[in-house]
């Protein structure tokens, strides 16, 4: 059985390759952080090396990328680095309501929380969260003189930043430290002065994330989950958000996923079934966002060479074993 499988899907992208002319331009969709434009990058590589299929690429947010797919009309296709919960208003309308965009079955695990570099949790004791709603952690983590302490919880328009910013009220830090907003490019040429330095830097981090393999990091202890009083709203969702959420514990391990169009099932059947296989590793990514951020790697390039050298992995995925 698994013969005739492997022969089945090994026809289908034979196929798919020489009558790609016949087949529809796929469009993948780029959010703004790194990890999202080189899993697009991945995706595109693998829809057009393996598979024969024209692949473009398509800036967007996460609610136009959304929005496209749903529409099926091929102006964005996929979403490459879809995190749950944070966008799962997105995919309750889409993929659970509507039933107009599907997601993979493989996932990655995505962390969240708030991170210090490591001599601040062992010169200073900043360990837990509730370490930063201190006077001393208000001197600590002064960068500008300005006698408040300064707490980055991420770029503008993601979703994490209001999570964020409504943790650091609900956990008592906001009057010790401003929470700040401003794109994640600016804030780490910014982190790498203050650690070359040794003062204070409390940051939003997550993993997979090239900064904890460019700098020692720690992430601070939280309670646990608690889903009975951790309420989030996001702004599409009620303009009264701020007032009407509550984080007060530890964000849940998310799963971070890719999300496609329906409409490719009929349009590029070969494309659909090599997203629905999708099973990305987050050391993988990680590494990748570290050649790309750190090390000054064309995404392009990085992606190619990534498909090139993992082709079992990349076989499993187009279901080829």
């Amino acid at each position: 059985m698994k013969t005739l499988k492997s022969l089945s899907v090994t026809l289908t992208l034979a196929l798919a390759g020489s009558g790609a002319a016949a087949q529809e331009k796929v469009m993948v969709g780029e959010p703004g952080w790194p990890g999202a434009k080189i899993m697009a990058s991945i995706i595109g590589t693998v829809i057009e090396t393996r598979l024969g299929v024209e692949a473009g690429y398509a800036p967007g947010t996460n609610a136009v990328i959304f929005a496209s797919m749903d529409g099926g009309r091929g102006d964005i296709d996929v979403h490459p680095d879809v995190w749950l919960p944070n966008q799962s208003s997105f995919t309750e309308e889409y993929v659970d309501e509507k039933g107009t965009v599907s997601l993979s079955s493989g996932s990655y695990e995505g962390r969240a929380g708030v991170c210090v570099p490591t001599y601040m949790a062992e010169e200073h004791n900043i360990k837990s969260i509730y370490d930063l709603a201190t006077p001393d952690a208000q001197k600590l983590f002064d960068t500008d003189g300005d006698g408040m302490g300064e707490i980055w919880v991420g770029s503008p328009g993601a979703a994490s930043k209001n999570t964020f910013m409504v943790r650091v009220r609900d956990y008592g830090i906001e009057p010790f430290l401003t929470p700040t907003i401003e794109d994640e490019t600016i804030f780490f040429a910014r982190l790498k002065d203050l650690i070359a330095e040794r003062k204070g830097a409390a940051f939003y981090c997550y993993t997979p994330h090239y900064v904890h393999a460019l700098y020692d990091t720690t992430m601070l202890e939280e309670p646990e989950h608690n889903p009975d009083t951790y309420v989030m709203v996001q702004p599409n969702e009620d303009a009264d958000w701020y007032a009407k959420s509550n984080v007060d514990s530890g964000e849940i391990v998310k799963s971070v996923t890719v999300a496609y169009s329906n409409s490719l099932n009929e349009r590029s059947p070969a494309v659909a079934s090599f997203l629905a296989n999708i099973d990305m590793d987050a050391e993988e990514l990680s590494k990748l966002t570290y050649a790309v951020v750190v090390e000054g790697g064309e995404i392009s390039a990085v992606a190619e060479k990534w498909v090139a050298e993992n082709g079992e992995m990349v076989d499993g995925w187009l279901g080829l074993k």
